[in-house]
């Protein structure tokens, strides 16, 4: 005699039963393009237009990144996305001694106006939409960008891309912060204010859910996380005197795509809804772009294995899969070798091959939400949406996104979840092949990304003869203009970009914010 079944539960803790039937669908949801956009933003999705595919990456030196992003742009990418380096994450310097041993290792190092020029030598500006992974230094990334595509004749208002600029999510998941919080967040405001102005076709940020995620987040969680995040940088904005509309329709979301593939596709429905919702609800905004969620996706690097890394093509083709049934409008898909290096030219044509196949083979994109009265899929829908808000209203209860995360509530709420994962993984409760079940004796040997010593070794040297050659009294009195306005209200972005056209670098902008602002130090 059998014994009793076993209880099935998705990471979020939503118990999934043997079946689904008519009674588990509340309702229909609207059609696609009509509030709340459950079934997509756009009327007809993909049928008037595939979603950006956006390929991340970024080497040890600006000439290999160049060489790469043309590569892509030759075989069919439709946007590119620019990984950092840690040093420019912190805004540091090639040549400080604290960047010793990390410049170019994670991406690539833009210390100087220099090498933005380099990485995006023979690239159209106006032609590519950018996407650059960047938070606590943002706004100076974004004025080398400006600049370097205004000296090519570039029209500023033309620009397209995203910079990230999610600096909450820094503090709660990542980790390459600089300033404490509160400043932190006038500096995302003031590049709100700036682009509004001056480059009115740009994503001013790009609120992360991705990194909650690959902290060990839920997918619940990185939803309610993610929009508590978004809600908190609106609150920021109409707190400086921006509006909702002026605000909202230029932010954009990312989030993850992780292997539960109907959860997953669940949770992109569900995160269009809530946003859609609070939005009206809270702000009233006039514009209906406000209340939509566009949302970039990236498959989830943390699903990715070492062992077997051949599998990983197969994760990530179903990762991208739900991306696109849940209706992303911007995907990158992961290289089978992430989990061991930065991605090959081989590794990194595939996973662009994997989204052409979907988009050209697979018929998925024919229709907008294809999934769309599934008594499972819109049930799961329903029961995420209540998981986040369930997070959401504990975070409104702590006095919003700021709070929670400086009390280390959010952070704590991540690690618990990502404690209870590894045991079940652990106890084999959680299954991941190659890891934990269908071991293989004979490991699968792969190439790999070798980084260029040689590479970083000549940007720091670069970035030395860079400052050698400055005109010391235009670099000083453009970094003391800075500190001036650190210390007092008017925009930050419009001195820097006067101390980036005099020379000044990177580093020492942020150490000239540094010593206005202080730094942010992890405690307890």
């Amino acid at each position: 005699m059998a014994g009793p079944e076993k209880e099935i539960s998705t990471d979020s803790g939503i118990i999934i039963r043997p079946s689904y039937g008519p009674d588990d669908r509340t309702s229909d949801p609207p059609a696609p393009g009509a509030f709340p956009y459950t079934r997509g933003i756009y009327p007809t999705m993909y049928r008037g237009r595939r979603w950006t595919m956006r390929q991340y990456a970024g080497f040890s030196s600006a000439e290999e990144s160049n060489a790469r992003y043309r590569l892509l742009l030759s075989r069919g990418t439709t946007g590119l996305s620019v990984a950092f380096d840690l040093p420019t994450q912190l805004g540091l310097d090639s040549d400080d001694d604290r960047a010793f041993g990390e410049v170019g290792r994670v991406g690539v190092p833009v210390a100087t106006l220099d090498d933005m020029r380099r990485l995006f030598d023979g690239i159209d500006q106006t032609a590519v939409t950018t996407s650059m992974t960047i938070n606590a230094p943002a706004a100076i990334l974004l004025l080398m960008y400006q600049i370097v595509a205004e000296e090519r004749g570039g029209n500023a208002k033309a620009l397209g891309g995203t910079i990230q600029n999610d600096i909450l999510k820094e503090y709660a998941a990542r980790g390459t912060f600089i300033f404490p919080p509160r400043p932190s967040m006038r500096l995302v405001t003031d590049t709100f204010a700036y682009c509004h102005r001056e480059l009115p076709a740009w994503n001013t940020i790009s609120v992360s859910g991705y990194h909650i995620r690959e902290a060990g987040s839920s997918a619940a969680q990185e939803i309610a996380f993610t929009i508590a995040n978004g809600l908190a940088y609106l609150d920021a904005a109409i707190a400086v005197g921006l509006g909702i509309d002026d605000v909202a329709p230029r932010m954009s979301f990312f989030f993850a795509a992780h292997s539960n593939l109907l959860e997953e596709v669940a949770k992109f429905r569900a995160a269009r809804r809530l946003w859609a919702t609070l939005v009206r609800e809270r702000y009233a905004p006039k514009d209906p772009r406000s209340e939509m969620v566009r949302f970039h996706t990236q498959t989830g690097g943390v699903t990715l294995t070492a062992q077997q890394p051949l599998n990983n093509v197969v994760r990530v083709a179903y990762q991208a899969l739900a991306a696109v049934l849940g209706g992303t409008q911007s995907l990158h898909t992961n290289g089978y070798d992430e989990a061991l290096a930065l991605p090959t030219e081989q590794a990194a044509t595939l996973a662009l091959r994997t989204q052409q196949v979907l988009s050209e083979e697979t018929g998925v994109p024919d229709t907008a939400d294809p999934l769309a009265g599934s008594y499972f899929v819109e049930a799961l829908t329903n029961d995420v949406e209540a998981e986040a808000r369930r997070w959401l209203k504990q975070i409104d209860d702590l006095g919003g996104a700021v709070a929670a995360i400086e009390s280390g509530f959010v952070q704590g709420a991540i690690a618990d979840n990502a404690y209870q994962r590894e045991v079940a993984r652990e106890r084999g409760d959680e299954v991941v092949v190659g890891v934990n079940r269908y071991v293989d004796d004979h490991p699968t040997e792969v190439p790999l990304q070798r980084i260029d010593e040689d590479a970083t070794r000549r940007q720091a040297e670069r970035t030395a003869a860079y400052k050698a050659n400055q005109n010391r009294a235009g670099v000083d009195a453009s970094l003391a203009a800075v500190r001036t306005a650190a210390a007092g209200t008017e925009n930050l972005l419009p001195v820097m970009k006067a101390a980036l056209l005099h020379g000044a670098t990177l580093g020492q902008l942020c150490d000239t914010l540094r010593a206005v602002f202080g730094i942010h130090r992890v405690t307890g």
